[in-house]
């Protein structure tokens, strides 16, 4: 699971807002591909829209 850092419009056209949970429970999966151009600055905006959500192991 990942959070929006950055506000931005999707290829459907959904909007994501800072502190959003991407992708949304009734969006289509996304590929890995598109999560990588999402979470770096290899994209066209050159911005980082999505963090990956670090959750802690239980001991």
């Amino acid at each position: 699971m990942y959070k929006v850092v950055r506000n931005f419009k999707d290829k459907d056209g959904r909007f994501y807002r800072e502190g959003d949970v991407f992708p949304a429970p009734d969006a289509r999966k996304q590929t890995a591909t598109r999560l990588k151009v999402l979470s770096s600055t290899n994209n066209s905006y050159g911005q980082i829209f999505i963090k990956k959500n670090e959750v802690p192991k239980e001991k």
